[in-house]
């Protein structure tokens, strides 16, 4: 028999790991933004970190604000009317009062998908946005774990942290776009050539690969948040089972080219499974796979 999984322990566990990779990321920044500064000019350090901070932060902290009208712009949401989402208002009020958190906005995309997302820059600034495909295919126990979850991202502030997780992402991209673009500054005569030959390389060698390789940390972060909001829904509904139904059928889903359509690769990471249901789930992945999840759920 399968040794049974404490939410709270999964919890903890997810957010700690979360917190871990950022922490890789930011140390990954500095020591990356020290060696360029290193193939160009040591005293250029603070100033190539100044830019790169001031320029992440401005286009990701718009965003940031925005991220709920962004969001239900790109998917062409409409609030939901309690007369005909009567159920649906039921669900987030019931997860609502569970929680503790403030009711959320509640929005409706038109999709055969079984789907849903949570936005806002905090609880008070919260939307929840579900497919009219999850509206009927889901039973009610089924559609509370699905809002259980998505209220979990408004609660443990994913948001926020998914935030930081950008500006991090977003500041190594633009040291790496400044050095490769301005490779002509570089100044060597203060080394050997031998010296500031190697530097060079190994500097050109982290521009290239180092947007990557946070981008790859930024969607382990983004895979693990989600198998936090699986484990805190648990904990607001106290019953796993609702939510393990919800993404078996999402799993069995047969979708077409046109259902996927409907989606913009930008806010893919916001749903509650993929929208665009890859084959191939690993390292490139936003979600975990499925299958991985309903174990999870199986065992608490």
């Amino acid at each position: 028999m399968k040794e049974r999984l404490s939410f709270h322990d999964e919890i903890q566990r997810n957010k700690l790991k979360s917190i871990f990779l950022i922490v890789i990321i930011f140390i990954f920044f500095i020591v990356f933004g020290y060696l360029i500064a290193l193939a160009i000019n040591p005293s250029y350090f603070f100033v190539i970190m100044i830019l790169a901070i001031i320029f992440s932060l401005s286009y990701t902290i718009i965003g940031y604000y925005n991220s709920d009208k962004i969001a239900l712009a790109s998917v062409n949401a409409k609030p939901a009317s309690r007369e005909r989402h009567r159920m649906l208002f039921h669900a987030v009020e019931s997860i609502s009062i569970a929680s503790g958190l403030p009711m959320p906005k509640i929005y409706v995309m038109e999709s055969n998908q079984i789907n849903a997302f949570a936005s806002g820059r905090d609880p008070q600034h919260a939307v929840i946005c579900v497919t009219t495909g999850l509206l009927e295919k889901l039973n009610k126990q089924e559609l509370e774990g699905v809002i259980a979850h998505e209220m979990s991202h408004i609660a443990n502030f994913d948001i926020r942290f998914m935030t930081l997780t950008a500006i991090l992402v977003g500041m190594i991209a633009i040291i790496a776009q400044i050095f490769l673009r301005g490779m002509y500054f570089s100044s060597g005569d203060r080394r050997n050539a031998k010296t500031q030959l190697i530097i060079i390389i190994m500097a050109i060698i982290a521009a290239i690969l180092a947007p990557l390789i946070a981008q790859l940390v930024s969607l382990a972060i983004s895979r693990k948040r989600e198998f936090t909001a699986d484990a805190t829904a648990v904990k607001f509904t106290r019953y796993s089972a609702g939510l393990r139904a919800a993404l078996e059928k999402i799993k069995n889903e047969h979708l077409t080219e046109e259902d996927k359509r409907k989606y913009s690769a930008a806010i893919a990471p916001l749903f509650i499974s993929d929208p665009f249901k890859k084959k191939i789930q690993g390292l490139f992945s936003t979600h975990p796979s499925i299958d991985e999840r309903i174990r999870k759920l199986e065992r608490m």
